[in-house]
């Protein structure tokens, strides 16, 4: 698979470095585009953020990425953590930076697109433009963890959305807690 992986300035970089652990960069081409305030809150939030070497990394502006063509052929984008501010230009047609143009580019297409907001509450225009989103194809999956494989670590509360991601850009992790499976029993920790 051909994917382009995107973040911008929300908090929860940490889902986006779990993200990057569980693709397998020797399998599959990644693309990784991260806004500027992503890489100040990525400093912040997290200690050493790596990038997996196979990664190809790109600046935010630069519009020569083959990605912000519709003729190159790309198979998801996923934009973790995405902002609401980022929500907002992709719903409103907004084009004016490479991970702008390129989450255009997958809905135009008819990509998968993946939005992966993580900030709570929502106003009513939160609300409004990922309805927009939704009707124009795109998934928003809000950062919401589950618990049924009883998360005994931040780590394993933040893969309980990785998995979900994952499962929807067609890259299901063996790790993931399915329900309803003899093979992936919860731990049971008091």
């Amino acid at each position: 698979m051909k994917l382009v992986i995107a973040a911008t300035g929300a908090s929860g970089t940490i889902y986006l470095q779990r993200l990057l652990e569980q693709i397998d960069c020797r399998a599959h081409e990644v693309h990784l585009v991260m806004s500027a305030h992503a890489q100040l809150v990525a400093k912040q939030e997290l200690e050493d953020f790596k990038i997996p070497p196979r990664v190809s990394q790109h600046p935010e502006n630069d519009l020569n990425v083959p990605f912000v063509s519709g003729s190159a052929r790309f198979d998801a984008m996923v934009i973790v953590p995405c902002s609401m501010a980022t929500l907002g230009r992709i719903a409103s047609g907004s084009s004016d930076s490479a991970l702008l143009r390129a989450a255009d580019v997958f809905l135009k297409e008819r990509r998968k697109l993946i939005l992966v907001p993580r900030e709570t509450p929502w106003n009513l225009i939160h609300a409004r433009n990922a309805v927009t989103l939704l009707e124009a194809g795109a998934i928003v999956l809000p950062a919401i963890p589950s618990f049924y494989s009883r998360p005994d670590s931040v780590t394993a509360i933040v893969d309980t959305v990785v998995w979900r991601i994952l499962d929807q850009i067609g890259l299901s992790s063996p790790s993931a807690y399915r329900w309803g499976s003899d093979a992936a029993k919860p731990s049971r920790k008091p």
